[in-house]
């Protein structure tokens, strides 16, 4: 691949001493490229313009602080739930200083994201999951709003996804209108949870409903110094899965 500082060094270097010339400035050219993180000439631009390398663990919170800022006002929810990401992560305290300077560059909205995002497509686990803690973004103040849908569809399209592959991972966090005390799940309900379409097969059920199990459990938390209202949570969130399940397969008969 050729850098643009590869490619300036080239060329400066082939005018003041020919191919030798060349040869040094192509070679210096790219140690620069390297010190610099410099992969295309948008990132040349934004070196020049004073703006720093944006490093894989910070692209996340940049993505976060977008989010949290797209509908006019960071809320405090929004704060509350970078914090909770980043415990998520288990980061250290240096790892946590640099993200929430990622999460205040976000804020400010001035970084081009496609080739960042691009740059993970490649990794459906880290796209997949950086879109879930998107959307964890999106739905802490209880409401996802058209700035923010609009943001997520077009990051999941530059993720590799498609539209009903973002929204199903939506539904997954949309906080849910819970049914009044000892009432029933409804078939609907079921459906949305397990994140499934009314024409879909019992096998692909089957495994969404394995799938969501396996995340969720709060078996996985276990050793990950996770808190008391986590636990909560996911065993929650467990019980809702297993009932959906139920309910699903009594309807449909398998």
């Amino acid at each position: 691949m050729w850098w643009p500082g590869t490619l300036i060094g080239l060329g400066a270097g082939f005018v003041v001493a020919s191919i030798p010339g060349a040869l040094l400035g192509g070679l210096l050219g790219q140690a620069m490229d390297r010190r610099l993180r410099v992969r295309g000439w948008e990132d040349m631009r934004e070196r020049l313009g004073g703006r720093p390398a944006m490093r894989d663990d910070e692209l996340l919170f940049v993505l976060l602080g977008r989010l949290a800022k797209s509908d006019g006002r960071v809320a405090e929810q929004h704060i509350q739930q970078a914090r909770q990401e980043m415990v998520r992560l288990d980061m250290a305290e240096a790892a946590r200083l640099r993200a929430i300077a990622a999460f205040n560059r976000g804020k400010a909205g001035k970084d081009r994201l496609t080739r960042h995002l691009h740059r993970i497509r490649e990794q459906p686990n880290a796209a997949e999951g950086t879109l879930r803690a998107c959307w964890r973004m999106a739905w802490a103040d209880g409401k996802a709003g058209h700035h923010e849908r609009a943001l997520l569809l077009d990051w999941g399209r530059k993720l590799g996804m498609s539209a009903r592959q973002v929204q199903a991972i939506s539904g997954e966090y949309e906080p849910r209108k819970m049914p009044p005390s000892g009432g029933a799940m409804t078939y609907v309900a079921a459906m949305r949870l397990l994140a499934v379409e009314a024409d879909t097969e019992s096998d692909q059920i089957k495994q969404a409903y394995r799938r969501l199990v396996s995340r969720h459990h709060p078996d996985k938390l276990a050793g990950s110094g996770a808190t008391e209202a986590q636990v909560r949570e996911a065993t929650e969130r467990t019980r809702e899965l297993h009932q959906a399940y139920a309910l699903i397969r009594k309807r449909r008969g398998f």
